[in-house]
This record gives structure tokens, C-alpha cells and sequence, in this order.
């Protein structure tokens, strides 16, 4: 076959090598289709080896293990180990025979609930597209459309800051100070467990937010890759204070750890605020008595708008934070109620003026 001048020899068709005439009629017919439908790539042809899925997708994740946080790719691994590669042990498939329709029975047969097959899904296309970047198919396959995933959007918990105070008042006075500061700062756990003291820079009263725990592990960037200044809120300033002078890199330690100077483990935290929630009369889990918490406040108590919120957050989108307005009904109700004076009357003012 000449391609742009240059002849090439191919030997396989769909993996089997051309014993038989009517396997290299096949191939010619296929070929000519390709030249005539304006898509033919000889890379289909000559380098195009079927590849079986199980085997790909172990290949893949081995190679992603060090592009990804731990966190990620430990849902990763569990997507490939207990969801994917069952499914394609009955379903056996090479990794060009995917299609729409292949995609849509292994929606349907995850075990998972909506997120979770998402997450499976996701999982799948990332190999799939690292197979299409490597020549091993021509095309990524369309995916099921996200309203097949069953997702229902939750509306977040939250309590008042009345409640949330009692909650961290509640807990050991020597432990308190990790609390104030993401009630006050809207971050994730695994950031204050991160924070060094260096991260704290005087001149411009502020943190820097530039390293997470994921999965256990210290990762040298946040969960978005993203640095963030944040400034510190004058209501944890006198805490900061009287917090003691201890040795070791971070900003919080547990002062009854095992380790002198270590960070805090999350589970510990986990644990610190179940046993304040209980003490005080509250369910509630820590991410949503915090940071949830803290951003409906800003909403519902103390009137931000949700442009105000992002900014404070530091979200990229918009739509991260339009779940704290799902639940605004003080923010509803001032504006329902706000005074509004008719156009005509302002003008009749400027007239009689």
C-alpha cells in the first residue's frame, strides 16, 4: 500500500496474519473505505495490534501510580480491581471494540451507587484516552450521558455558628486550635493537618496553602494543585497567640500524640469531634460542621452573596459554591422583603425637584 509516496507492507488484519486471500480482500476493502471516507490513517494498519482490555488496564494504572496523588489513585486502583476488570472478564473485549453501547452495560451493571459509578466510568475513560493518545484506537468512544448515572444532588448539612461554637468549645482545650482555624478559614482537614509554620507569613498576616495529606500521605500541593493565599481572620488571631511554642515543621501538632511534634492524624480529628458532637447534642460528620457549615453561615447569617463566598473559597467555578445558595432562605427572605421603590415615584421626585 502507498501512503504519501512511501509504500508500506502490512502483514495483519484485525490481528491475524493474511494466510488467506479472502483475509487480505478484507483488509483492502477496509482500507479503500478509509481512503474514500477521508479518515484513513496507515497507523491503523500497521501498528494496530488488538489489544486485550484486562492486560491495558493493568499496564495503564501501573504507570499512573506516579502522576497521581495517593488518594487517587487508590480509587483508581479500586475502580480497575473490583469493578472494571471483573466486568471484562465477562464481557471479553480488545480495547478498539469499546463502543457506546459496551459503555452502557457496564453503567448498568456497577454495583455502585450514582457517584460511584461515576467514578468507575471516569476511571475508564482516563485509560481510554491515554489508549487514543497512544495510537492504540482511532477514536474515544462517547460515554453515557451523566443523567444515566442516577445522580440526585444532596443538599449539604449545616448548623448555625451558635451550635458550631458549642461543638469546638467542647473539645479539649489543648486541641481546639485546628478547629478554629477551619472554621474560620473555609479549608480542608488534610490542608490544616499540611500547614507548616512557615506557611504563616507576618508581613501580610496570611496563610499559604500549598501542600495537602493524601491518603496518609504529605503531598507537596493542594487537592486542585492550586496555591492559596488566605488571609488570617482576626477571630483566630488571639487563638494563634496562646497557642504553645512547639518543635517540628508544622503549624498544628497534636500535643498528646505519640510523636513530639507531629501533625495530627485525620481519624484523630474524626474522633475529637464525634466526641464533642455527642457531648453537646449534635450529629453532625466534621467536613460539613466546619467547612459546610462555615460557607452557609457566610451565606444565610451574615448576608455574602455567593460571588463574595467564591472569593472567599478560592473555587474556580462558580457552580462549586451554588450548593451553599440551594439553602439560603435567610439570604431568600431579605431579598423577598427588601423595599423596593417603583420607578415612576423616583421619577416624580426628580420632577417636582
Amino acid at each position: 500500500w502507498v501512503h504519501k509516496g512511501k509504500p508500506y507492507k502490512i502483514y495483519k488484519y484485525n490481528g491475524e496474519y493474511l494466510y488467506h486471500k479472502k483475509l487480505a480482500e478484507k483488509l483492502l476493502a477496509c482500507m479503500q473505505a478509509d481512503e474514500e471516507g477521508g479518515f484513513f490513517r496507515i497507523e491503523k494498519y500497521t501498528r494496530e495490534v488488538p489489544t486485550d482490555v484486562i492486560p491495558y488496564l493493568k499496564k495503564w494504572i501501573e504507570l499512573q501510580e506516579a502522576h497521581l496523588s495517593p488518594a487517587t489513585y487508590k480509587d483508581y486502583l479500586n475502580s480497575v480491581n473490583n469493578h472494571l476488570i471483573p466486568w471484562f472478564k465477562k464481557h471479553p473485549l480488545n480495547v478498539h471494540e469499546i463502543r457506546y453501547d459496551t459503555l452502557c452495560q457496564l453503567l448498568a451493571d456497577i454495583k455502585r451507587a450514582g457517584k460511584g459509578k461515576l467514578n468507575v466510568m471516569y476511571c475508564l475513560r482516563r485509560c481510554l484516552d491515554y489508549a487514543w493518545k497512544s495510537g492504540r484506537i482511532l477514536a474515544l468512544p462517547p460515554f453515557p450521558e451523566k443523567r444515566l448515572y442516577g445522580i440526585e444532588p444532596k443538599p449539604i448539612r449545616w448548623i448555625s455558628e451558635e451550635r458550631q461554637v458549642k461543638i469546638i468549645q467542647a473539645i479539649p482545650e489543648e486541641h481546639q486550635p485546628i478547629f478554629w482555624w477551619l472554621k474560620y478559614h473555609l479549608r480542608r482537614p488534610s490542608e490544616a493537618m499540611a500547614l507548616y509554620k512557615e506557611d504563616y507569613d507576618q508581613a501580610t498576616d496570611s496563610f499559604i496553602i500549598r501542600r495537602a495529606f493524601s491518603n496518609k500521605q504529605l503531598v507537596e500541593h493542594t487537592k486542585t494543585h492550586k496555591i492559596h493565599f488566605i488571609p488570617c481572620h482576626s477571630g483566630f488571631k488571639p487563638i494563634m497567640d496562646k497557642m504553645p511554642k512547639t518543635f517540628g515543621p508544622y503549624f498544628f501538632t497534636n500535643p498528646t500524640g505519640r510523636l513530639k511534634g507531629q501533625h495530627y492524624q485525620h481519624d484523630y480529628l474524626v474522633d475529637l469531634w464525634h466526641a464533642a458532637c455527642a457531648a453537646v447534642g449534635e450529629e453532625i460528620d466534621m467536613y460539613a460542621g466546619l467547612k459546610h457549615s462555615s460557607c452557609s453561615q457566610y451565606v444565610n447569617e451574615k448576608g455574602l452573596s455567593i460571588d463574595e463566598l467564591q472569593m472567599l473559597t478560592d473555587h474556580a467555578r462558580r457552580d462549586s459554591v451554588m450548593q451553599y445558595a440551594s439553602v439560603q432562605l435567610e439570604a431568600k427572605r431579605r431579598i423577598l422583603e427588601r423595599k423596593v421603590i417603583p420607578l415612576g415615584e423616583i421619577r416624580g421626585k426628580d420632577s417636582a425637584k
